[in-house]
């Protein structure tokens, strides 16, 4: 017993005490105050972002309930082809006169037709264009133009001279008409930006002597894009 209490008078080694570490972390390391603050600030915009977007997407929504918009209808009525034929130098000289109808079904909706170009095009190759005359189209109406082509045209191309004559064999030729529009939307007092669409009109026009011809033109509907660019 008595040596058991000497031992415990003696001098006790225990294990050794971790140094104490400082307080403070380098300034720029993951989980400073430095690192902290630009994810609040990255996590603050990307939540005004999804906000801004989601209020956007709403806007637009309910803007389309309360309008329902429609496309607008674009046809080529009736089609005349009085001349198209090449020269001994390689130019078309060509008199073409369309018809074309512009149908807004919107009951909303009213379009200002800032700018109109008209291009003519034969195998892949312009050969005339022309700028129709502005003008405002209301709520669920139709407007009538009549684009008028005549003239005559360089063209050049490799196999421009033989699908000339296999049309010219048949009688009808195949011809492209695009529509270059500048165009704003007015929904009653409020008019909307600017929108450039596109409009394409794949026709068979026959060719017509003296106002007679043996094939009957058929309407055809056109293609429009609004956010095809020019």
């Amino acid at each position: 017993m008595s040596e058991k209490q000497a031992g415990l008078n003696g001098a006790y080694y225990g294990p050794s005490i971790p140094p104490k570490r400082d307080s403070y972390q380098s300034v720029g390391r993951g989980g400073g105050p430095l690192g902290c603050c630009c994810s609040c600030i990255f996590g603050l915009v990307f939540k005004l972002i999804f906000t801004a977007i989601v209020f956007m997407g709403l806007a637009f929504f309910v803007f389309w309930l309360i309008v329902k918009p429609n496309r607008v209808k674009f046809h080529v009525t009736d089609a005349t082809l009085t001349q198209f034929n090449f020269s001994s130098d390689s130019n078309l000289h060509y008199n073409l006169a369309l018809n074309l109808t512009i149908r807004n079904p919107n009951k909303k909706l009213g379009i200002y037709y800032d700018r109109i170009e008209a291009r003519a095009n034969y195998e892949g190759q312009r050969f005339s264009t022309i700028t129709l005359t502005p003008f405002y189209q209301g709520h669920k109406t139709t407007n009538v133009l009549n684009p008028l082509f005549t003239g005559q045209q360089l063209l050049v191309g490799s196999n421009l001279q033989s699908e000339y004559q296999k049309q010219t064999s048949a009688g009808v030729y195949e011809i492209e008409m695009k529509l270059y529009l500048r165009i704003r939307f007015k929904f009653g007092r409020i008019k909307t930006g600017k929108f450039k669409p596109r409009v394409e009109c794949d026709l068979k026009v026959p060719l017509s002597t003296n106002g007679n011809s043996a094939t009957i033109f058929e309407t055809k509907r056109c293609k429009i894009d609004y956010f095809k660019a020019i």
